[in-house]
């Protein structure tokens, strides 16, 4: 039996196919259109053990579905788990999809006009193509359902949250359910604490205990929290508003979402690999700034589980980036953290040193893989 997973991002779609062996699915082929609608679009994939790259025009998600279909045999897959940005308050587990369902994607797309739009698109199509096949919806909001109302909630009129889901909802969700539950097996503590940082283009922080999230950094939308690739993070919401009155809030909404971060404040790159090499000021504050705001969610977080066993770090500039590990770690010396430096810089998996109070470990997420394990279990 082969299990499909789908993730389709606002300008790309990433695909694995599983194979499913003792009840474990295993990765038998990964694919990735990155750039759709764009002139250097690119289409990489890998089956088994061969890599194959091209330049390729791809215009829709429909069409890069349609192109993953021509490698591989559509009978063999009895299942599709689909990744959906955003399920609201009401989805905490993976769920088959139905008509009720994909009207209840439709209505969330105001929570998230960028992702569920286009989720939905492929989902359909999909559909179309494997009609056969179970379909199942893994929501990046559904990990944190755990999250109690003192850290959801906002200091906002309660109405706005009651009437209109104001709330905090988290994202992510895959990456830090996989992460978290390989760190628990690792650390093999009871109850144990542990905070996971997602890092890359969106990052993300979630503070969970006994694999549970009890809070994270997204909100309502992915642009709370600590800055990122082209997202500013958290702001005085007085400088969206000023904004919105000075440009219009289309203006706004973009320069929030695409044309701050990393890439705004360094003017260098939202590519944290240019950033480092560039070795200017700028790229150094850049770093600094960066460090800063993910040692304060991670201070806090600490506070708020009363007491910490482990920090996770995960996501391209989480596994990749030794320079901004070392940086957050230093900021949590207090808490009895100590750096394995040689470690640190070799990327290896356990990165704090024996002596160290709070294990620190670099986890390579597998977002597919933790949708994949879903959907076989509801299947």
């Amino acid at each position: 039996m082969k299990i499909l997973v789908l993730n389709s991002g606002s300008s790309s779609l990433k695909a694995s196919l599983f194979t499913v062996k003792k009840s474990k699915p295993q990765h038998y082929a990964d694919f990735i259109i990155d750039g759709i609608k764009q002139k250097d679009c690119e289409f990489r994939y890998q089956i088994d053990d061969q890599k194959f790259s091209q330049k390729i025009k791809v215009q829709t998600h429909e069409e890069a579905i349609d192109l993953v279909f021509t490698k591989i045999e559509k009978s063999e897959i009895k299942a599709v788990g689909h990744r959906v940005v955003h399920g609201g308050d009401k989805y905490s587990q993976a769920t088959k999809i139905d008509r009720k369902l994909l009207k209840e994607i439709k209505k969330l797309s105001t929570l998230a006009p960028l992702h569920n739009p286009i989720n939905l698109r492929s989902i359909i199509h999909c559909q179309k193509l494997l009609a056969k096949a179970e379909h199942i919806a893994v929501f990046d909001t559904a990990f944190h359902q755990s999250m109690g109302e003192k850290a959801y909630l906002y200091g906002l009129p309660y109405s706005m949250f009651k009437k209109d889901g104001v709330r905090r909802y988290g994202f992510h969700g895959s990456s830090h359910k996989y992460v978290v539950g390989e760190a628990v097996k690792i650390i093999g503590k009871k109850n144990a604490k542990i905070i996971s940082c997602h890092l890359g283009n969106g990052s993300s922080i979630t503070a969970s205990i006994n694999g549970k999230s009890i809070d994270t950094s997204m909100g309502i939308t992915p642009l709370e929290g600590v800055m990122m690739g082209s997202r500013s993070g958290s702001i005085d919401p007085a400088i969206a508003l000023n904004l919105a009155k000075k440009i219009g809030a289309d203006k706004a909404m973009d320069l929030l979402n695409n044309q701050s971060g990393l890439k705004g404040f360094s003017e260098i790159s939202s590519d944290m690999r240019k950033i480092f090499q560039k070795n200017s000021p700028r790229s150094k504050l850049t770093i600094i700034l960066l460090s800063y705001h993910i040692a304060k969610y991670c201070g806090a977080y600490a506070a708020a589980m009363n007491g910490l066993n482990g920090i996770v770090f995960t996501g391209g500039i989480g596994e990749n980036a030794w320079y901004i590990r070392k940086e957050v770690s230093e900021y949590l010396e207090f808490l009895g953290l100590k750096l394995d430096l040689k470690a640190n810089k070799s990327n290896k998996n356990e990165i704090s040193t024996e002596d160290s109070k709070i294990r620190a470990l670099v986890i390579k997420t597998d977002e597919e893989k933790q949708i994949a394990i879903e959907t076989l279990a509801l299947i």
